[in-house]
Formats: C-alpha cells, structure tokens, sequence
C-alpha cells in the first residue's frame, strides 16, 4: 500500500500509462562495477532490451524503496539513483542499505533488472567552516563505502558556491583538494567521485580546471545538461570541453517562471534535452541518462507517477534516433 497515499500496489504499478511504457522499453543487465576513471556501462546479455535510462530518487519523495524499485522496472527504466528514501537524506542511515542487508537489498535490485549507478551526497566543498567540513567529508565516506557494498560506482558531490573574500583560483585549489582526497579514498573500494554542475559550478572551464587539480582517475563530472545550458551553453560545447570527464548525468526541462525556471514535462520546454542526448551519445558515452525530477525541494510540479512515467516514454525516442538502441553493445 501507498499509505497516505492511499494507492494499492495494483494501481501505483498501472499509473500513467506502465503498459504503453513497458512495450516501448523491454527489460535489461548492466555490469555492477565500474573501473577508477571509466564510465558506468550498460552490460547487454542474451535477452536485455533495456534502454539505458534511470531517475532519481529526488523524484519521489513519498515513495518507498519497493514502490520505487516496483515503479521503475514496470516502466522499462534500467537504473535508480538514490538522493534520500522518503524523509531520510543519508542513505548510510536508510533501513534498506545497513550493513546487516546487502544481501536482500542486492537481490531486490536484480529481481527487477535494476541498478543503482550512483549515490547523491549532499557535501558542498566550498564549505570554510572546518568542522561543518570534517562532519560532511566523513558523512561523504560513508556514502562511498555504501557505493562500493552495492557495487555502486559514483558517488555525487557539490562544489558549490565562491565564498565571500576569496578568490576565484583559491577556491578551485581548495575543492580541487577535497574532490582529490574523496576520490583517493574511493580508488581501493572501486567508486568515483563525481562533482555535478551544479549551483556556481555550471561552466565547462571551471569544470575543467577542477579536473586538472583533482588529477585522480577516480574523480569525474555528473553533467546536470539543464544547468550548463540555462547558464548560458550549448550542449554540444559542453560535451566538447567535458565529454571525458562525464561519469554520469542529469536531464530534465523547464520554461522561464519570473526570474526562475519552472520544471516541467520531458520535451515540453525551452531545454535542448534531445540535442543534450545527441551530443553525448556521440562521445561513445557509456552511462545512464538519468532524471532528476526535483520534486523533494519543488512540490508544486507534476507527481512523479505522472513525470518520470513521461520520460521513459520521450527518452526512448531520444535515445533511438541518437543511434543508441537497448540490442547495442554498450
């Protein structure tokens, strides 16, 4: 049962429109490991038919563990990214990824043709208070022992911000710094490091240069696509500049709201979202295009049921005419 919600498991599987969904997207494998520096691929075996799409679970505030996993492999996605399970935002402290239920939880997984690709830590690396950023780089290493329990690959990380009184080349060297000790930490437990574009961080030359001072195999970019081009550049610059260094991404769209940007539905925005998939297909690109439907912080958008539904369905039109089918070797 949905709870609150009211919603039995018969109908939340058959919300917005599963079948249509499911016959447009099959089922699906990937591999559950990812070397330092290389990107997640998509394993097909004999039988896969899944396209490499995912959301994330900042999507879906209100839904549980199961009902996420049960919602996703009904609409033919073939990953989950985690950002919090209902209220809790530390996935080290959810219920389903204690020490004592690798197993099961693993098992959940492959029951339903899923995985997990990465992990959404909330550090921000620009922090100067010492303590607070003691506390949120040991919070950010458990999230990285987790990642590498479940042979998860990439664990997500924030620049984020210029502090006041500092300059632009010593804030760099100082996130340069802290993305390079997490991605060391990472390298034996075989998980990146991966910093989103994000916040003040949405311009490939700053992108860049934190690459150069990280200099770790096990440090790379989530490319938050709808972030780099409402500030301001194209997609296919971006891939450009970044293409090597992408691990992971985040595609969503929006129209202009006042002096904001209102999230709406796949395609129906001013967000090149399919030029966003083209440009990276052509890298050779081995990851998922992932969701990030951001209605744990915007709750007037569309329910999930309704959103992530949407995309499965939009994203399987991108995906084939770029050329990226669910038979292809990936």
């Amino acid at each position: 049962m949905m709870g609150d919600h009211g919603m039995d498991r018969r109908r939340f599987l058959a919300s917005a429109g599963a079948a249509a969904a499911v016959a447009a997207l099959g089922g699906c494998a990937r591999s559950s490991s990812a070397a330092g520096a290389g990107t997640a691929s998509v394993s097909r075996g004999a039988g896969s038919s899944r396209l490499p799409i995912g959301f994330s679970t900042l999507g879906t505030p209100k839904w549980t563990w199961i009902q996420t996993l049960d919602f996703a492999a009904a609409h033919g996605f073939a990953a989950v990214e985690l950002r919090g399970i209902l209220d809790q935002m530390d996935l080290s402290k959810v219920p389903e990824f204690q020490s004592e239920r690798p197993t099961q939880t693993k098992r959940e997984l492959a029951d339903r043709g899923l995985v997990v690709p990465g992990l959404g830590a909330s550090i921000n690396l620009h922090e100067q208070d010492q303590t607070k950023r003691a506390a949120a780089m040991t919070e950010t290493r458990r999230f990285i022992d987790l990642a590498s329990a479940m042979g998860t690959p990439y664990v997500r990380v924030f620049g984020n911000e210029y502090p006041k009184g500092m300059e632009r080349k010593a804030v760099l060297e100082y996130i340069g710094a802290g993305l390079r000790e997490l991605g060391e930490y990472g390298r034996p437990r075989n998980v990146s490091v991966i910093i989103e574009s994000h916040g003040a961080f949405t311009d490939s030359p700053s992108l860049l240069e934190l690459m150069r001072l990280a200099d770790s195999p096990n440090v790379g970019i989530l490319w938050d696509a709808h972030h780099t081009f409402v500030g301001g550049e194209q997609p296919e610059a971006t891939v450009a500049q970044l293409g090597k260094y992408i691990r992971h991404t985040h595609l969503k769209d929006s129209v202009p709201s006042g002096t904001d940007r209102k999230y709406v539905l796949t395609g129906t925005g001013e967000v090149p979202v399919k030029r966003q998939v083209a440009a990276l297909a052509r890298t050779g690109y081995k990851g998922y295009y992932s969701f990030e439907w951001e209605k744990r912080w915007h709750p007037e958008i569309a329910e999930p049921e309704v959103a992530i539904a949407q995309y499965a369905t939009v994203m399987a039109g991108y995906l084939r005419d770029a050329g990226i089918t669910a038979s292809a070797s990936r």
